[in-house]
């Protein structure tokens, strides 16, 4: 969908006002000088007077129907650049006569390696189309190279904004990685390096992992057709292990990898066919082409880019070193978790067996026991004090009584 926007109206004192051509001829005065009638002017019979409005709409749909403004490449100098606190950036791409005001939006600019500075000489893609509130004319702009980026990078950068129209780029439609295979795929040369830092890698993050080689011819003439090939022998053999009852088998993750080189030799990873083949690939896929500073358009099209075929290798497996320390961190947690849970436990134990002691009957019946024992021995201590006072009365009355009966 086409976007329509024009500079703030606090940008527009900047830009590069284009004047006169000193080489357009100008009007000589005479019959069309300041004050003379012209032919068809307002109030001549059968003339149509045109709304501004309608001007600005006729030229719009002119640009709009003209192939050759839509879809273009433009070469030139940047003149001053602005940009608005929306991100859009606005500037001048002139050269030695003309100057074209140019419009750059922030979701174009923030995927471009490449910054738009005064003074650079570059080659910019895009259309032309005509903001009518302002009746300017503006090249809207989707990418940007420096001049003399040659024909490979034209066709890369066309073929990349034909492939991301049809949304073969969208992060949607990204896949997660495995946490855990069993079983991965590589689809690059056997002969190369690149296999054997990927299997290096492999076995020292993740020996359990097994690993299927695809070999693949990854540069010159005959390369995308090669690795188009090994995505769907890779297809049979994942189907033949599930049709032979081991689906364990099937790998879960593709590396395609391929060393380091200049845009020529990466170039079958930029080619179409290879591009639809990692969409169209049903088990999610790395791709670690090149080196850091490299990108191709399967990077774009694969779930995930690594840097390096060495990094794919570490992105699709674990370290088994930093699972066995998870596990032991993960052991001990359990462990003290254990401990805490069953102390908790027996103080429980202990407060319900208070509590229940309390209420059983065996309890009961000993607290009676003891109270009936406390009561027998009080009314012991009692009588016994009794017979104690009443035989002192005794003992006094019998010393007494032999005074009387003498």
């Amino acid at each position: 969908m086409a976007r329509d926007s024009g500079p703030p109206d606090w940008a527009l004192p900047g830009w590069d006002a284009v004047g006169p051509d000193p080489d357009e001829p100008t009007r000589p005065a005479g019959r069309h000088a300041a004050g003379a009638p012209t032919a068809g002017a307002p109030g001549t019979f059968g003339v149509k007077i045109l709304a501004v409005s309608e001007v600005t709409r006729a030229v719009r749909g002119a640009i709009r129907s003209d192939p050759r403004l839509v879809d273009l490449w433009v070469e030139g100098e940047i003149g001053r650049v602005t940009v608005s606190s929306a991100g859009h950036a606005y500037f001048a791409l002139k050269d030695e006569r003309n100057q074209l005001q140019c419009v750059w939006f922030r979701d174009d600019r923030v995927r471009s390696a490449f910054q738009a500075q005064a003074g650079l000489r570059i080659v910019v893609h895009g259309r032309i189309d005509l903001y009518e509130p302002t009746g300017a004319m503006q090249l809207y702009v989707d990418s940007i190279q420096p001049a003399g980026f040659g024909d490979l990078a034209l066709r890369f950068e066309a073929l990349k904004a034909r492939l991301s129209a049809e949304g073969l780029f969208e992060m949607a439609r990204k896949r997660p990685l495995p946490v855990r295979p069993r079983a991965i795929a590589v689809i690059t040369s056997p002969s190369g390096a690149v296999w054997r830092d990927i299997s290096h890698v492999l076995a020292r993050r993740w020996p359990l992992v097994q690993v299927v080689l695809v070999a693949a011819r990854v540069q010159g003439e005959g390369a995308p057709a090669s690795i188009v090939t090994a995505f769907r022998r890779l297809e049979r053999y994942a189907q033949s292990c599930r049709d032979e009852g081991r689906p364990h088998d099937a790998p879960a993750v593709t590396i395609l990898a391929r060393g380091g080189g200049s845009l020529e030799d990466l170039w079958a990873f930029n080619d179409e066919r290879v591009v639809r083949a990692v969409v169209a690939h049903p088990i999610p896929v790395v791709c670690g082409v090149g080196h850091e500073v490299d990108v191709t358009l399967a990077d774009f099209a694969a779930d995930v880019r690594a840097p390096t075929p060495s990094a794919a290798a570490e992105v699709v497996v674990p370290d088994r070193l930093e699972m066995a320390g998870a596990l032991r961190r993960a052991a001990d947690r359990l462990g003290g978790a254990t401990e805490r849970r069953l102390a908790a436990a027996a103080r429980d134990l202990a407060v319900e067996r208070r509590a229940l002691d309390r209420v059983s009957p065996a309890a009961r019946l000993a607290a009676a026991r003891e109270q009936v024992g406390l009561l027998f021995d009080r009314a012991t201590r009692a009588v016994e004090a009794r017979l104690a006072r009443e035989r002192f009365r005794l003992d006094t009355a019998a010393t007494a009584l032999p005074r009387y009966t003498a």
